[in-house]
């Protein structure tokens, strides 16, 4: 008896050992992919001396915030500032508005033309116009230098609005029917029953679509040509380039001596800021996140 508890005994050790070595590895991962972003948040602080003297920057060698007071006395900031936080906004309400329609819409077997309109959506996944035909249709509607531009043509993901649709369709039959008999239209099967058991799957697409809303840049790139409308992942790329490229060598050493500025500081000091409200967002839906990921990733 006593040798059968031992060799019981041996594969829960070795189990054992084998989750604590996983463990360690997914932890030295995580702290590998933490490494930038705290290198990033140490640069921002640092001065023109401290980097110099520590090129691998891992640790808070002094505390300047000269970087941070040259970005907030940008008013360029605040308009780009602005100018995200209205595309956040307004385009995430937008996506969800659209998204939560169109799928449910497209999961109710008795829609006329169901499967043309689900044709149609899946074509728009495999083919495009091209760059050039979309800048002539964007052009066209006078869209160009327009805010309109950072929030209609990305209005609805097509591969969102087929997850929410294949989510919608698998609610009960009976839960809805039971809502027709009770006197209620399809508006309110929406609000009052397919949404608040939805809560999860829905915080889930919110967040993906609010953090492709906030780093918006590829639109503002092609048709936006004004200073005053760029949102602040252009402006990041600006203060990026313009203190990477437009200072030559000398020039940079010299200001840096001379301790008007510190461009990495700088540089560190706009990527913090850009990235910090979605940093601050995700732990409060860290919990509805969860959740609407493993929705339908576990068979009962």
């Amino acid at each position: 008896m006593a040798k059968e508890k031992i060799k019981k005994g041996r594969p829960a050790d070795r189990i054992g050992k084998l989750d604590i070595f996983l463990l360690a590895v997914l932890l030295l991962l995580a702290l590998l992919t933490l490494l930038p972003f705290w290198q990033t948040l140490m640069l921002s602080f640092s001065s023109v001396a401290s980097y110099a003297q520590h090129p691998l920057y891992l640790w808070l060698y002094s505390f300047d915030t000269t970087g941070y007071k040259t970005i907030f006395q940008d008013k360029a900031f605040f308009h780009s500032l602005a100018v995200t936080l209205f595309v956040t906004v307004v385009g995430t309400s937008m996506n969800m508005l659209l998204s939560v329609f169109g799928a449910y819409a497209l999961s109710r077997k008795k829609l006329v033309g169901r499967r043309f309109f689900l044709n149609m959506i899946v074509f728009t996944m495999l083919f495009g116009g091209g760059m050039i035909p979309t800048y002539l249709v964007i052009k066209g509607l006078g869209l160009v230098n327009n805010l309109a531009v950072l929030i209609l043509p990305n209005a609805v993901s097509t591969y969102y609005l087929i997850i929410m649709k294949n989510y919608f369709t698998s609610l009960p039959e009976s839960l809805l029917d039971a809502a027709y008999l009770d006197g209620a239209d399809e508006i309110a099967i929406i609000f009052r029953v397919a949404l608040p058991i939805s809560k999860p799957f829905m915080a889930t697409f919110f967040l993906f679509y609010a953090v492709e809303r906030w780093n918006e840049w590829y639109l503002c790139n092609l048709y936006i040509n004004r200073s005053s409308l760029y949102t602040l992942q252009i402006y990041l790329r600006n203060v990026v380039i313009s203190m990477s490229n437009t200072l030559n060598e000398m020039a940079r050493q010299y200001l840096e001596q001379a301790g008007m500025v510190n461009t990495t500081a700088v540089q560190m000091s706009t990527i913090v800021v850009t990235t910090l409200p979605v940093l601050c967002v995700y732990p409060f839906m860290q919990k509805h996140f969860v959740k609407g990921v493993m929705i339908g990733s576990v068979k009962e």
